[in-house]
């Protein structure tokens, strides 16, 4: 098969059959990684703008490193620096991209939809770097790739996912990659941050973690949105802690060997305890690695895999 889609702006829209071309392509890009060479010259001529309207670290700069890797030309559009701060709309912003030719943009945004926004408006690529509370689709790609490589293959495992549902791009596009492939997942997460009509997306859900976790293969801790506490949405961060936190104690009740995921960045002692973070089960820091492969593959598929059969590997010069 081949790839045939300009943008990247959600899981929803990708058959199981492209999902698993971008995992498998990942592979292939994680043992570049490990190649002496520090730059491929797969992408040479190409460009790829960089805009992040929030605060990113592993996102962003697992991008850029897939770019340079990749050798693409890298332009990293700094919003704080910009003329967003002069009243400069996201439209005229993307004007000014495409009269530089650009060939893809990666953007961050707060408000969902500005991606799909975007590229509505830019004869380039666009790929959503999260959106909101939308999605976040090369985030699930890599969870997914980190969950592959682990247990090999997703269909017909359980994978929990427990924290702050209502507000979590990450969960909704893992929802969607995840059951895609075949996995059984269970939303996790206090009735405030829970919203029922989550289950349109196929999976189950309940309010009680230590009754989702007996069988589970994988849970993903997502980060607590500190800010919400403020709003009410649940009483401390103690109680938050106490019936939502991932514990060693509390992962033995899936009475299996269990990994531990989270998208970062961690509130240790929160959601996941530190020693949980840092134990052997604990696959987070694969999750940073496996970003950078899955962005390769992605900016690969979209810029330099047009045209090109999937399976065509992709070499050092």
């Amino acid at each position: 098969m081949r790839w045939r889609h300009k943008d990247l702006l959600d899981l929803d829209n990708l058959t199981v059959a492209e999902i698993e071309a971008i995992l498998q392509t990942a592979s292939s890009m994680k043992e570049v990684l490990i190649h002496p060479l520090e730059k491929l010259p797969t992408l040479r001529g190409k460009s790829i703008a960089l805009m992040f309207y929030e605060n990113s670290t592993r996102t962003r700069s697992s991008f850029e490193n897939a770019g340079k890797i990749l050798g693409a030309q890298l332009t990293n559009f700094s919003v704080a620096q910009s003329s967003v701060h002069k009243g400069e709309s996201l439209l005229d912003t993307a004007k000014t991209l495409q009269a530089m030719k650009i060939d893809l943009v990666v953007i961050r945004h707060s408000s969902s939809g500005a991606a799909e926004f975007l590229a509505k408006h830019l004869r380039a690529g666009v790929i959503n770097g999260g959106d909101g509370q939308h999605a976040h689709p090369t985030q699930a790609l890599l969870d997914c790739f980190t969950l592959t490589e682990r247990l090999g293959g997703c269909r017909g495992k359980k994978i929990v996912i427990a924290g702050d549902i209502l507000h979590s791009r990450v969960a909704r596009s893992n929802a969607l990659a995840l059951t895609k492939l075949g996995a059984e997942v269970v939303l996790v997460g206090p009735p405030t941050l829970l919203p029922p009509e989550m289950k349109y997306l196929g999976v189950k859900t309940t309010y009680d973690l230590d009754s989702a976790l007996p069988g589970a293969d994988a849970v993903m801790a997502l980060r607590l949105q500190l800010e919400r506490q403020r709003s009410g949405l649940f009483p401390s961060l103690r109680e938050y802690s106490r019936l939502y936190g991932l514990t060693r104690e509390r992962l033995a009740r899936t009475g299996k060997k269990t990994y531990v995921l989270h998208p970062g960045p961690l509130n240790r002692g929160v959601e996941i305890a530190s020693d949980l973070a840092d134990s052997a089960c604990s696959l987070i820091e694969e999750q940073v690695t496996n970003g950078v492969a899955v962005r390769m593959a992605v900016i690969y598929l979209m810029l330099g895999g047009a045209g090109y059969a999937l399976d065509q590997k992709c070499t050092p010069a």
